[in-house]
Parts: structure tokens; sequence; C-alpha cells
């Protein structure tokens, strides 16, 4: 479906003039600047908060924030990333006052499988032109398992691995929005792919053993027609 004039000219507006704009006191602007970076900042607060209410809330926070201090943005960083450093603080914030609040001392260990090769993840299925209401269930179905796995991840490396897997930024690009150098990202993203390999293989050792089950009302129809043949 082709783009209307209007609507095509308000996704050419660059980031630059959007910041002018918004600076301007312009709310149409920012609304612009919410709906482009709305994907990216939800996953990132809700990879550190693992929690989707809160992660929203954190959100909405955090644009309140870049409102307010948009007069004083100078395009040091790219407006994602300032965004996303935003979002960041203020899940860490949040954080900080739920371990007050608990009195929880997290323990997370980061000496894990460093010494194994980085190899691919697989990837999950995708919509295809065959797609059927059963294929949509299994992505759904492995899109929570998946999603299950990274909320145990120890939190440096989910939220490198939602960055660099799940929103697919550079190793750079990365490193500047969580302020860690570049070798870091990649031990992390490393790690966590790793982490994530061994949990869902669990999983699937424990599924295997319930494959092509059979019993029950199964077992009962197949021993009845044997016998009626006999029988009979």
């Amino acid at each position: 479906m082709k783009a209307q004039p209007e609507q095509a000219g308000v996704a050419a507006i660059d980031d630059a003039e959007l910041v002018r704009r918004v600076q301007a006191g312009d709310i149409a602007a920012f609304e612009l600047v919410m709906r482009r970076n709305n994907r990216r900042l939800f996953r990132v607060a809700r990879s550190l908060l693992r929690d989707a209410a809160e992660a929203e809330d954190a959100l909405q926070e955090s644009y309140l924030s870049a409102y307010q201090a948009m007069p004083r943005f100078r395009a040091e960083a790219s407006l994602a990333t300032w965004l996303t450093r935003l979002v960041v603080n203020e899940c860490m914030t949040r954080l900080r006052r739920q371990l007050r609040r608990h009195n929880i001392v997290p323990i997370v260990s980061a000496q894990v499988l460093a010494s194994q090769e980085e190899d691919s993840v697989a990837e999950l299925p995708g919509p295809g032109s065959d797609d059927t209401p059963d294929r949509a269930l299994v992505r759904a179905e492995l899109r929570s398992l998946l999603e299950r796995r990274i909320d145990a991840l120890p939190e440096d490396f989910r939220t490198v691995f939602v960055l660099r897997a799940v929103e697919e930024l550079s190793v750079e690009e990365t490193a500047e929005c969580l302020g860690i150098p570049a070798a870091t990202v990649r031990t992390r993203h490393f790690r966590a792919r790793s982490l994530l390999r061994e949990s869902i293989a669990q999983d699937l050792d424990l599924a295997e053993r319930d494959v092509f089950e059979f019993g029950g009302l199964h077992c009962d129809r197949v021993v009845a027609r044997v016998l009626a043949r006999l029988q009979g």
C-alpha cells in the first residue's frame, strides 16, 4: 500500500529537525519521536525490569524526562542512543529502589561457559506464505519460551542480548547506549547466547520424553480394533 503524501512527508523528517521542533515546543514532533523509538525503548525497559507494566511506566517517565531535557540535547550522541540511556537510567533507578525496599542482594554468576566457541543461534521459524493458525500457535509458544528464558538471564547479559540480538544494534551502538566497552558487549552477548542455548536445550531434553505420546484413548482404540478383528 502506497504511503499518502502527508505520511511520506512526516516519515522523511530527520531526527535533527524533530529535535529542533520539539525544542520549539512542538508536541506533535515529540509524538513522532516516541512512535519512532517506542519498540526499542520498551524492549530495553522490559529486559531490565522483566515486567511489561513496569516497563511501560518506566518508558512513560523516561519520555517525560526526555521532553523536559530536550532543550539541552546537543546531539553528542544520536537521538535514539540518548533516549536509550534515559530509559536505562530510569530502569536502574527503579531496580535500586526495589533492592532497597526488599533488601535483596542479587547473585549474578559471570563465569558461565566462557571458554566455549561462539556459534550462531538457530532462528525461529518466521511467517511465510503457507502460514497457518497451527504455525502461528507454535511461534507464539516458542516466543513465550524464549521470553521466559531471556527473563532468566542475569541482568547485564539480558539487556545486551536484547539490544544486540532482538533490536539488532551493532556492538558499537550497544556499547554507546549502555556506556560500556565494546569488548564487554561482545563477551556479555556471547555468554547470554550460551546460557540461552543451554536452558533451551534442557527444555528440549525434557520434552523429548513426551514426543509422540501414545496412551489413553489412542491406546484403547487400537487394542479394541485388534481384539475385534481377532474375535471376528
